[in-house]
């Protein structure tokens, strides 16, 4: 009999997260109704939007108290009840933080072989997608451009720095610590890095970005989205990707003070969701996957090992201190 582990969110998170948020369950995984498939998950994405899953309605209903903590997940089939699928399947869902996961076919995506599990969590999944659309859909850069990317050393921001220099812009990160600097200028190709815990944004910026700035890709909001409006040139784009400074906060949180900008400099700010363009993802996934393979752009991998680890690692997104996509590894993989 196997016997499924699993964490399920047992109360309202305050600031970080704490292991008494979760309650940890063993319990015997139940047999297989017709058109289920049975998963063992391998890969477990942690990911900023678990915080607001975690704690209120937002673009989905949020997670409810007693239930298996919300999660995408890459896995193995290990049975099928649906004739789409069969042992041995790699799959993708939103499956949650749990070993074992029964789900309709319909609400599984079969992924090829032949291509690193980890790719598909750090490149060619939804972080990806958000990378891609991000810049090329609501940035729109064009040659020459200054673009600035916050939380540069993150999933997504590792990956749409590295876009930016594909597409011809100087490119700036933003990031927090000075090995992140390093990594995203002497392996990623970033024109220039700020250590945004070292010096006043406002002043790097200006260092950075003599010419202005004509995309400002935006991860975290508060002080450093204040400072990039500051610098905004004509007709600049801002894709408003998250605000994880915010997202732990107990109370109101101060807005930019300098929303006028955007009217002074004819600008653009617009919030999106990766779920908007999962229709098309199959314009992103083959331009991706070439550059990966060109060596153009590279993806890095956070991994913490074990379920267990699960409510501690993912603090690690708002602390700072993860570098690149960051992941549990449930299982091991086929």
């Amino acid at each position: 009999m196997r016997i499924n582990k699993q964490w399920r969110l047992a109360a309202r998170p305050q600031q970080l997260f704490k292991d008494t948020d979760f309650k940890w369950i063993e319990e015997p995984v139940p047999a297989l109704a017709d058109g289920q498939v049975l998963v063992r998950n391998v890969y477990l994405s942690l990911d900023p939007t678990n915080r607001v899953w975690a704690s209120q309605d937002s673009y989905m209903p949020m997670v409810p108290l007693g239930e298996v903590m919300r999660g995408g997940t890459i896995g193995v089939v290990e049975e099928s009840r649906d004739a789409g699928f069969a042992p041995a399947d790699i799959v993708q869902g939103l499956l949650g933080w749990q070993l074992y996961a029964s789900a309709p076919g319909a609400q599984l995506t079969k992924l090829p072989k032949g291509v690193p599990l980890t790719a598909f969590m750090g490149l060619l999944g939804h972080i990806g997608l958000t990378a891609y659309f991000g810049l090329i859909d609501i940035g729109q850069p064009k040659e020459g451009e200054t673009l600035v990317v916050s939380a540069a050393a993150g999933a997504v921001g590792s990956l749409v720095g590295q876009i930016g220099k594909i597409k011809g812009c100087y490119v700036v990160g933003i990031a927090g610590s000075d090995e992140k600097c390093r990594w995203l200028k002497d392996e990623l190709g970033y024109d220039a890095a700020i250590n945004y815990r070292k010096e006043k944004i406002l002043d790097a910026l200006k260092r950075e970005c003599p010419r202005g700035i004509d995309i400002y890709f935006d991860n975290v909001g508060g002080e450093i989205l204040d400072a990039a409006l500051a610098l905004l040139n004509l007709r600049a784009r801002i894709p408003l990707c998250g605000m994880i400074s915010q997202y732990t906060a107990t109370g109101p949180v101060a807005g930019p003070s300098n929303l006028a900008r955007l009217i002074m400099t004819r600008s653009r700010i617009e919030g999106f969701l990766v779920t908007d363009y999962l229709p098309r993802a199959g314009e992103a996934i083959p331009q991706l996957l070439g550059w990966m393979q060109s060596g153009k752009l590279k993806f890095k991998v956070d991994v913490a090992e074990g379920l267990e680890s699960a409510p501690r690692a993912i603090n690690k997104l708002f602390e700072g201190t993860n570098t690149g996509k960051l992941v549990v590894k449930i299982s091991e993989e086929p």
